[in-house]
C-alpha cells in the first residue's frame, strides 16, 4: 500500500516531484493560507506522513491524535512550531532542512545591517511621502561600517557566514557567543569567544543566529539593550521572540542603541501600525530570509528526501531527534 503523505503548503515543485516519483499518494495543501488547527489534525489522522513548515503547530496535543505518524519533515531550518520532546516520546522522527538557506539568509542579514547603518528604508519613504527636498548637509547621516565590531550570537552556519561577509566587505572584527565555541569558525574568520555581556559592550553590531529556545526566548530585552553601545545596531533574522519587541521599540525610541533591522517579529506578521514601522533608523522585513529560488527550492529537496530516505532505508539525512531511529 502507497504511503500517504500530507503536504501541508504549497512547497516548491522541486522537492514535490522527487516524492512523485516515488509514487507516494500526496495529498497537496493547494490554499496560499495556512491550514487551520483544526483542518491540519483532520488530514493528519489520515495519512502516515507530513511535510510541514513553521506555520504548522505541532504540539503534544496535536501528537497525541497522531501517534501514528512515521515522519514528520519540516520544510525550515528551525522548528519550534513542534513540541521534539514529545514526538521523542512517540518515536516520531522530525526531519529538518539545514544549511539550505544559510546563503539567502545570512545576505538578509547583511542587507539590513547596511540598510540600519544608512537609514534607508526611512530615506525611501521620505521620497513616497513627497519629501525629497534640497540637499541637507547634516540630515539623516548614517553611519559607515568599516572596522566595526561584529557581535555574533549564535555563531552557526549562518552565523559564519554573515561574518564571513562583513570581514570581507568591512575589515571587521569578529566576537561571538554560543553555548560551545565553534573553533572551526574561530580559524576562518579570527573570531573570538566572549561572554554575553562582553559581546553587548563591544559589538558595533550585533546579529542574532541562535535557535528559539527558553533561554533564548527574550534574551533581548532592556536589560541587554542597555549593555549595548549607544550607537549600536541590533540585528534578528533568527526568530522574532528571541528579541523583546516593547523592549526593542523603548531601546530605539530612547537612543539606547542606534537602530534595528528585523527579518522576524513577535507576533508575525507585526500589525501595520507597530511603531518600530515609523522609526528612522529601523527596517523591518516580512520573514523573507530564505526568499530565494535556490533556498527554497533546496529546502523543498530537502524535506522530500527526508520522507524518501526515511521509507527506503530507514534513515533521515537531516533530523532533529536521532534517538529514534535506534528505537
Amino acid at each position: 500500500m502507497k504511503k500517504k503523505i500530507l503536504v501541508t503548503r504549497l512547497y516548491p515543485e522541486a522537492g514535490i516531484s522527487l516524492l512523485e516519483k516515488e509514487n507516494f499518494d500526496l495529498t497537496l495543501w493547494e490554499k496560499e493560507r495556512p491550514m487551520t488547527p483544526e483542518e491540519l489534525l483532520g488530514l493528519a489522522k489520515t495519512h502516515d506522513a507530513v511535510l510541514c513548515t513553521l506555520t504548522d503547530r505541532i504540539d503534544k496535543a496535536f501528537l497525541n491524535e497522531c501517534r501514528h505518524l512515521e515522519i514528520i519533515s519540516q520544510f525550515a531550518v528551525g522548528y519550534d512550531n513542534i513540541d521534539i520532546a514529545a514526538a521523542t516520546d512517540l518515536g516520531i522522527p522530525v526531519g529538518f532542512t539545514p544549511d539550505a538557506m544559510s546563503e539567502a539568509t545570512a545576505d538578509i542579514a547583511f542587507g539590513l545591517m547596511i540598510a540600519v547603518a544608512r537609514n534607508m528604508f526611512f530615506m525611501h519613504k521620505t521620497i513616497i511621502h513627497g519629501q525629497w527636498g534640497y540637499f541637507n548637509p547634516t540630515g539623516h547621516l548614517g553611519i559607515e561600517l568599516k572596522q566595526k565590531t561584529l557581535g555574533i550570537f549564535g555563531l552557526g552556519r549562518i552565523g559564519l557566514k554573515m561574518a564571513q561577509r562583513c570581514q570581507n566587505a568591512y575589515d571587521m572584527k569578529i566576537l561571538y557567543h554560543n553555548r560551545t565555541r565553534n573553533t572551526k569558525a574561530e580559524k576562518l574568520v579570527d573570531a573570538t569567544c566572549v561572554g554575553f555581556d562582553e559581546l553587548l559592550a563591544k559589538s558595533d553590531i550585533v546579529s542574532v543566529h541562535c535557535a528559539l529556545t527558553p533561554e533564548t526566548r527574550h534574551v533581548f530585552d532592556l536589560k541587554a539593550f542597555k549593555k549595548m553601545k549607544p550607537s549600536a545596531v541590533f540585528i534578528n533574522t533568527a526568530r522574532g521572540p528571541i528579541h523583546h519587541e516593547k523592549d526593542l521599540t523603548q531601546a530605539v525610541k530612547e537612543g539606547l542603541i542606534r537602530g534595528a533591522g528585523l527579518d522576524v517579529t513577535d507576533p508575525e506578521p507585526m500589525a501595520k501600525d507597530n511603531p518600530l514601522l515609523f522609526m528612522e533608523n529601523v527596517c523591518v522585513l516580512p520573514h523573507v530570509g530564505s526568499a530565494t529560488m535556490e533556498a527554497r527550492n533546496q529546502m523543498s529537496i530537502l524535506a522530500a528526501m527526508n520522507i524518501i530516505g526515511f521509507y527506503k532505508t530507514g534513515r533521515v539525512s537531516h533530523i532533529v531527534n536521532p534517538g529514534v531511529l535506534g528505537s
